[in-house]
């Protein structure tokens, strides 16, 4: 069992407090989602009940943390110094390898719908599919038996079909899971329970809450309370407002005989004197009962943003590709490639996981990248291919410097739900999703005309997802991109296309 006891989470350095006096537990064969907007701390929680000492560093823990199971922690990315390894040398660092029978060995491969003999593999890890790369991590967790597993947005690389193989693993393994997810499917399918992490009013106040439901019991519990609170919030005003009107219109007639009375008339004084304390004492009454109404039901605002170009003429050719063939090093991904996109087009590429997307993608950089007609942006699937993580938001985003474009910068951030500490925490610091916003930033800021996007959706939250895939619909530029998520695909592009070992098809 895994028992969370009043734990609070804060950041050493400016002391935002992320997490405050959390409890929840966490039984055998139970699935409990965390949720929350970008950089609430959810993938912190979760390296702090792994036991992570890295984060140690920079987070202050107090409360409890009791985990009684043997536990297997899949991180958000794969850690870097994983990326140049091959699959063998992967395995080997674990012991849990040598200690599988080839019978084993080859069960967990099926499970996971691996090759029989991946384990031993001389291809480079960084060189597999984001899909890929999640399967092998899981592959080595699972060779250690954990009775519980700790997912950091787990589904985020995956294709749509092995998104439904994540789904139906999740609910067939028995094994307790907490996970990180933005993935409403995911959430529905396979959530016995969910911990909703909040940060109020401008992100100052924090609030968690463990809900033993399901995701879908969750949202409409969730919003029946705030409606029936919301009622009765407004309701208890309506009343506390129409007692005040009676009580100011009875004290300003008592005020108003006070000062027209006759002083020959001292009988009469002393009972509007009377009168008077009896109003105030009603007064006093109504205060009190206003700091016990009911609060006005609060939840985290949407992200603001904005995402302009001028537009392209429907007849430029944007894109004409015609590649024999993609390889990753010496390894074939994919044959006989011809595409073309024009002006003002928004193009999905999808397919299976080590297909080859995000190479073509990166291939389609590099030549549009040539061409002086054209203003690209490459929003990259890895944001250590775009951002320095020892710099700040406010300095990856500055161009020419000065206070002017300081203060553009700093509104800009605040719209995109940055804290002004964050504003000033190495890009390193970040979570997935705040990487994500930043990026998203930088290609507002860009004004291109043309957008390559690596699964622009797989780290924002259900709240911020929405806006974003609305400003990508609006948005009069043209769209490449490669994406998983079904409602991007359906609201934002004009066509998919399907990259197969084949080519599209």
């Amino acid at each position: 069992m895994l028992t969370i006891q009043n734990l609070t989470l804060a950041h050493k350095k400016d002391l935002t407090v992320l997490i405050e006096n959390l409890s929840f537990t966490v039984n055998p064969g139970e699935r409990i989602a965390l949720i929350g907007e970008e950089g609430n701390g959810k993938s912190t929680l979760l390296r702090a009940i792994c036991g992570d000492e890295a984060i140690e560093a920079y987070i202050e823990i107090s409360g409890r943390i009791v985990n009684t199971f043997s536990t297997g922690y899949l991180p958000q990315e794969l850690p870097a110094q994983d990326r140049s390894k091959s699959v063998y040398e992967y395995f080997c660092e674990s012991p849990d390898f040598f200690d599988r029978t080839p019978r084993e060995l080859g069960e967990i491969a099926s499970q996971l719908r691996l090759a029989s003999d991946v384990f031993y593999s001389e291809q480079i890890m960084e060189t597999f599919s984001g899909g890929e790369r999640v399967k092998l991590q899981l592959a080595r967790l699972l060779m250690s038996a954990p009775q519980l597993l700790l997912l950091d947005e787990p589904s985020n690389d995956l294709d749509m079909d092995t998104v439904r193989w994540l789904e139906e693993f999740l609910v067939s393994c028995g094994l307790a899971v907490l996970f990180v997810s933005h993935d409403e499917t995911l959430l529905r399918r396979a959530a016995t329970g969910v911990v909703l992490i909040e940060r109020l009013r401008r992100r100052q106040v924090p609030r968690a809450a463990f809900h033993r439901l399901g995701y879908e019991d969750f949202v409409k519990a969730r919003a029946d309370l705030f409606t029936h609170q919301e009622q009765v919030a407004r309701k208890e005003r309506d009343e506390l407002d129409k007692k005040m009107q009676r009580y100011n219109q009875i004290r300003q007639q008592v005020e108003h005989a006070q000062n027209t009375i006759s002083r020959q008339d001292p009988h009469g004084g002393r009972m509007l004197k009377k009168k008077m304390h009896a109003v105030m004492s009603m007064g006093k009454r109504f205060e009190r009962e206003a700091q016990f109404m009911t609060d006005m039901p609060e939840s985290e605002e949407a992200i603001f943003a904005k995402l302009t170009c001028a537009p392209l003429p429907p007849s430029k050719v944007v894109l004409d590709l015609d590649l024999p063939q993609l390889s990753a090093g010496d390894h074939v991904l994919c044959r006989s490639i011809r595409l073309t996109v024009r002006g003002g087009e928004k193009v999905c590429i999808t397919g299976k996981n080590g297909v080859g997307k995000s190479t073509l993608l990166r291939v389609i950089r590099d030549a549009l990248s040539m061409r002086r007609d054209l203003n690209v942006f490459y929003m990259p699937q890895d944001p250590g291919d775009l951002l320095d993580m020892s710099k700040t938001p406010i300095e990856m985003m500055t161009v020419k410097g000065g206070k002017e474009e300081n203060v553009s910068i700093c509104v800009a951030l605040g719209s995109m739900k940055f804290t002004q500490d964050e504003m000033n925490h190495p890009c390193g610091g970040l979570s997935g999703g705040q990487k994500a916003k930043l990026m998203f930033l930088m290609m507002a800021q860009s004004g291109a005309d043309v957008l390559l996007l690596d699964e622009p959706t797989r780290n924002l939250s259900p709240l911020s997802g929405p806006v974003v895939r609305e400003l990508f619909e609006q948005y009069p530029g043209c769209i490449i991109a490669v994406s998983h998520d079904a409602l991007f695909i359906s609201q934002v592009c004009s066509r998919s296309e399907n990259l197969s070992k084949d080519g599209f098809i």
